[in-house]
């Protein structure tokens, strides 16, 4: 029989309550002094845009541009330091990861911002943005004007969204981290990536991405410069191809070449879809090749269905191009001018789409205008939520969804022509996919649909948009893709709720909503 001890009931609350504080500063001091390590090594990352900024002479304009990296560098050293020496290391679990994930992003993005209200004069929650737009990859900007811009700034653009392809803490993990639960951070910012290894040991595979991802971004540079494209313009269009981010140093983007007649633009744009491509596609597919299988390239199921999107696609833009403005009319069949305008017809549509798919945003024409018809414009918003491959740096709900959630419809049309008693599993390349992951994906998707209507409501609310353009904003911020059908004079002068919307929305895309969500659940910095 149970008997009630006087005070007992009290002594439990203030045990527990001593628990709850015990966990609330455990997790306190895990998440700060990770942070303190992160923000030392975005301290060191901004003194190369610092140094780029001495090399080219910027200084005999002034010392604005030297500012606008020196102060965020001192900055972030700073309470990088402080926040190292004030709180405990400890090993961090799983929800203590995805925390200093969405902590370490914002910081970063809030202390990086600063170059620009420092270095052009933006407002502060411009510069965020453009920062955030940055390290997810994302590409939507608030500028203009960026060919008159220093180009230490631009640097700095093309910098972040090359650190941010891979991932900030994935570069933080290669850089200085060294610990047993490296793997917990890597999962935290990479848990839509497979979480097989390339090789044993995730610091091993860590540096091995990296090195792929360096070897290619050199070879892009190499292949633009060979194409005639300058040395400055060849590394930032290679960091931000690679990383799928789409930031380029003109207001045109890629199209700046094809109006100054460049002689060689066709050949830039062509070795620019190769590298969206790269970009986009699975690293460990290229891993797989670089290491003697090229047929990585086709032999799963999320390749086939990646290069059937793309060929679907791309014919369907390319037709309704045709058809809708008659491109051939009055060219001689067979002639020159004939396959000139076939040629360029499909450059240009194979460029947008790629561009659009891999979330990577370059433009060699605007996809509002009338070089693209109404429905190549439906099929962008499409690709946008599509997105790339697992293990990529594009954004997206990603293709091997897309192939699950495909086989998950098909699964419950069969079942409903055979006994309940049946047996129907989801399979992929020959192996069940687990019960959990299904549900996994299928309560993002529903999440990713929330969070665009949400997006598109509050655009509509807040500005004198259309219904059209308004959710396309939030299509772009959550699919990390940059183009959209709000103009960047427009975009810059949305209200700062929306901003703050799209800011959201650009990281949860990137990270995948859940570290996001747990930012905001006061359980989780119970735990």
């Amino acid at each position: 029989m149970w008997v009630d001890v006087p005070g007992h009931a009290a002594f439990e609350a203030r045990h527990q309550g001593a628990v709850r504080l015990r966990n609330r500063l455990q997790t306190a001091n895990v998440v700060l002094h990770s942070l303190g390590l992160l923000l030392t090594v975005l301290g060191f990352v901004l003194l190369l845009p610092l140094a780029f900024a001495v090399l080219a002479g910027e200084f005999r304009q002034g010392y604005r541009t030297l500012l606008a990296f020196a102060v965020p560098s001192a900055a972030s050293f700073v309470l990088g330091l402080g926040l190292k020496t004030l709180f405990r290391r400890g090993e961090p679990n799983g929800l203590q990861a995805m925390l200093i994930c969405g902590v370490g992003w914002l910081a970063c993005s809030a202390l990086g911002g600063v170059a620009f209200v420092i270095g052009i004069g933006a407002a502060y929650l411009d510069g965020f943005f453009e920062t955030m737009s940055g390290f997810t990859t994302t590409g939507i900007t608030m500028f203009t004007g960026l060919d008159r811009m220093p180009r230490s700034i631009l640097f700095w653009r093309s910098l972040t969204q090359w650190v941010g392809g891979l991932g900030i803490l994935t570069f933080f993990l290669a850089v200085v981290y060294q610990s047993g639960s490296a793997h917990n951070l890597f999962g935290a910012e990479s848990h839509k990536i497979e979480t097989r290894r390339l090789v044993p040991g995730i610091a091993h595979t860590v540096r091995i991405l990296w090195g792929i991802y360096a070897g290619f971004t050199v070879a892009v540079v190499a292949a633009l410069a060979l194409a005639g494209m300058s040395v400055f313009d060849g590394i930032c269009h290679s960091f931000t191809a690679l990383s799928t981010g789409g930031f380029s140093p003109y207001d045109e983007s890629i199209g700046y070449y094809g109006r100054i007649a460049h002689p060689h633009y066709a050949w830039i744009e062509y070795i620019l879809v190769v590298a969206m491509l790269i970009g986009g596609t699975n690293f460990l597919i290229h891993y797989r090749v670089l290491t003697g299988s090229p047929k990585a390239v086709y032999d799963n199921t999320e390749m086939r269905y990646w290069w059937g999107l793309i060929a679907l696609f791309v014919g369907v833009v390319a037709a309704e191009r045709m058809i809708r403005l008659n491109a051939l009319a009055g060219v001689e069949f067979a002639g020159s001018g004939f396959w000139k305008e076939v040629e360029s017809t499909f450059r240009g549509v194979l460029f947008q789409v790629v561009s659009i798919i891999t979330t990577t945003g370059f433009g060699t024409r605007d996809i509002a205008g009338a070089y693209f018809g109404n429905v190549a414009r439906q099929l962008f918003l499409v690709m946008m939520v599509v997105g790339g491959c697992v293990g990529s740096t594009g954004g997206g709900i990603k293709v091997l969804r897309v192939a699950i959630l495909a086989k998950l419809m098909k699964r419950e049309v069969y079942r409903v022509r055979v006994p309940l008693r049946a047996i129907s599993t989801i399979t992929l390349d020959g192996k069940p996919v687990e019960p959990n992951e299904v549900r996994r994906v299928s309560g993002l998707f529903f999440t990713w649909v929330v969070l665009l209507v949400v997006g598109g409501v509050v655009t509509a609310f807040l500005s004198d948009l259309g219904g059209y353009e308004s959710f396309s904003g939030m299509f772009s911020a959550l699919g990390n893709i940059g183009p959209c059908y709000i103009t960047v004079p427009q975009m810059s002068q949305l209200h700062p709720l929306v901003k703050i919307t799209y800011i959201l929305g650009m990281l949860a895309g990137r990270l995948e909503i859940l570290p996001v969500l747990l930012l905001f659940s006061p359980r989780a910095w119970r735990s």
